[in-house]
């Protein structure tokens, strides 16, 4: 494959495609003409047949939720036969590791995969024992093989490698009186190279064998990783372009003889449909799927037959072509395990290939409705015992469902309210503060979760909003800055995905989406405390540390001075929670007035 430029790069993530539904008419025709069986003339004893179907399970941005998800996060959309949606509660181990083996029944050729995001943004009971529960259900559920993701980073390399190989953590030490043991499977991480080696860090590939077939996996993570985990996370390593590395990978593997290959990719799009069961190669006008994993498909080497992919929490089944116009198929299970992808890869005993008009691939709901697996119950009983004594201790009240849904959401805006009041204990000159919607990782539900009561606000439920371990950091911007901030939200990188940053309560401003680039940002209309901003004046400014490291592409808050690192975030809200509510005065959800929107 010719290199790309640095335009074709910088443009690569914007094309859209809309796959022709002719592509998957070949599917069946090759089944069909697939010989059912050999026999050796001589002896009269059966042949292998030539083809053997491998069964591929896979899903990806699991993020540690090992309990069924709350509220949204919970549930997936099914488009009905008559064009309505219907919902559909949906995820939780107990019932993922049922669905997955009784999907193995009868598919003796079967292995496993993941697309990366295992752990990080945790739940409390797998985030509060850094994510040991979750790599243990993992190895009960059987997993082969995963790529690694941004998430898998979120506490450094070397803490990846802890959960490979295992061993007690370094600070918090041994959980229980049995030593960690690590990953039954492999990591793959192709493209993060060590800047000091130039060598991956992880195994680039791997091959699942059974008998005569064998098939190569190949795991990469989005080449942007260190614009969306804290720069700590990824300190002295190197991410490389996907696309290269799955292509160099590939060539290593076919050298090895090794002829059917799939690529773990946790990098994806997003549908034109947001139910699981939409029709991704529909050939309407606004069909199909858009995002970075349509080009990176189109330029990943034809040798590659199928992807998994990940990191937008969007459920998708698409053929896209490869270089030499021949469809492909490309997967995402959605997020939390409420989906997970079954493909069927045919393979060709004379080629050692896969016989790829012959894939067929469909994502399945993982429901609520089948036995919980008894091995899950007993480990997520085992963690919640230990996780019990902080997880249910009371924080706060709201009198409603805080959520977290929204350009601007009630959530995002009572956490950046926590954390100004946070950041005037430190510096009662602290001004405003703003907080990325990326790391509200879920909203508050006003129904008891458990036997808390209706309205509480536990540890565990802030933990799951505010997973991360970031700081409240102080930092000085000029008002000129601070406008080149709200415009990064939506221009350059942000352009095509807009990362609106939620306000405190005293920053206003008009959003107009009708707009392109940082024109969007009405810069007449932004108000401080119902006063224009001064581009001359200093103001002092609370963010996380994520954004105050220059995260999600505002490098402008990387350049802040007179620092003031403060504590963990979610003390933060927790604080602003237990001053402001009461059972009897519970906190009321923001209104998300902040951001006027013009659309």
């Amino acid at each position: 494959m010719p290199a790309m430029s640095q335009q074709q790069q910088r443009h690569r993530r914007t094309y859209r495609l809309v796959a022709a539904a002719a592509g998957l008419a070949t599917v069946g025709a090759l089944a069909a003409a697939l010989p059912a069986g050999a026999h050796d003339n001589q002896h009269g004893k059966p042949l292998p047949s030539r083809y053997q179907d491998v069964q591929l399970l896979s899903f990806n941005d699991l993020h540690g939720n090992l309990e069924p998800p709350s509220g949204s996060s919970g549930r997936v959309t099914e488009l009905q036969a008559d064009g309505t949606p219907k919902t559909i509660d949906a995820g939780g181990v107990e019932y993922l590791a049922t669905h997955l083996r009784e999907a193995r029944k009868g598919n003796p050729y079967s292995v496993t995969a993941a697309g990366g995001d295992m752990v990080g943004a945790s739940p409390l009971i797998s985030g509060l024992f850094h994510d040991e529960p979750t790599i243990e259900a993992l190895n009960k559920l059987d997993l082969d093989v995963t790529s690694v993701g941004n998430h898998e980073f979120d506490e450094g390399a070397k803490e990846l490698a802890r959960l490979q190989n295992g061993g007690c953590h370094p600070t918090a030490g041994c959980y229980t009186d049995k030593k960690f043991e690590g990953a039954d499977f492999p990591y793959l991480a192709a493209n993060v190279l060590d800047e000091k080696t130039g060598r991956p860090i992880l195994k680039p590939y791997w091959v699942w064998k059974k008998k005569d077939v064998k098939v190569g996996f190949i795991g990469v993570t989005l080449e942007d990783t260190p614009g969306v985990v804290s720069a700590e996370g990824v300190k002295g390593l190197k991410f490389k372009d996907e696309v290269e590395t799955i292509n160099k990978y590939a060539r290593v593997l076919q050298k090895q003889g090794v002829k059917s290959i799939v690529a773990l990719i946790h990098e994806g799009g997003q549908p034109a449909s947001g139910s699981y069961n939409y029709n991704c190669d529909s050939p309407g006008a606004g069909d199909g799927i858009s995002g970075p994993i349509v080009d990176i498909a189109k330029n990943i080497s034809p040798s590659v037959d199928a992807l998994v992919t990940g990191h937008t929490h969007a459920a998708y089944v698409c053929t896209i072509p490869d270089p030499s116009g021949k469809p492909r198929m490309v997967t995402s299970a959605a997020s939390f395990g409420r989906l997970y992808t079954d493909t069927t890869l045919t393979y060709d005993r004379f080629t050692g290939d896969i016989a790829r008009t012959a894939v067929k691939s469909a994502n399945h709901v993982v429901t609520r409705t089948v036995a919980k697996a008894p091995d899950m119950t007993q480990l997520i009983g085992k963690w919640n015992t230990l996780a019990a004594p902080i997880g249910n201790r009371a924080v706060g009240w709201i009198s409603a469902d805080v959520p977290n849904t929204g350009t601007e959401s009630p959530m995002g805006d009572l956490i950046a309210d926590a954390q100004l009041a946070y950041g005037k204990e430190l510096d009662p000159g602290t001004d405003l503060a703003l907080m990325n919607p990326g790391g509200v990782r879920a909203g508050l539900t006003y129904a008891a979760k458990g036997t808390e009561g209706d309205g509480v606000v536990t540890y565990a439920e802030g933990f799951t909003v505010q997973p991360f371990s970031n700081t409240v950091n102080l930092q000085d911007f000029t008002g000129a800055q601070l406008l080149k901030v709200l415009q990064e939200q939506v221009s350059g990188g942000n352009a095509a995905s807009p990362k609106v940053l939620q306000p405190s309560a005293n920053l206003t401003y008009t959003l107009d989406l009708t707009k392109t680039g940082a024109e969007r940002i009405v810069l007449d209309s932004v108000r401080l405390n119902g006063t224009a901003v001064d581009p001359a004046a200093t103001y002092r400014v609370a963010t996380n540390s994520f954004l105050a490291g220059g995260g999600d592409g505002f490098t402008t808050l990387g350049q802040g001075t007179n620092d003031l690192v403060g504590g963990d975030d979610l003390a933060a809200l927790v604080e602003y929670l237990t001053a402001n509510s009461s059972a009897s005065s519970p906190i009321a959800p923001p209104v998300a007035n902040r951001i006027t929107i013009v659309s």
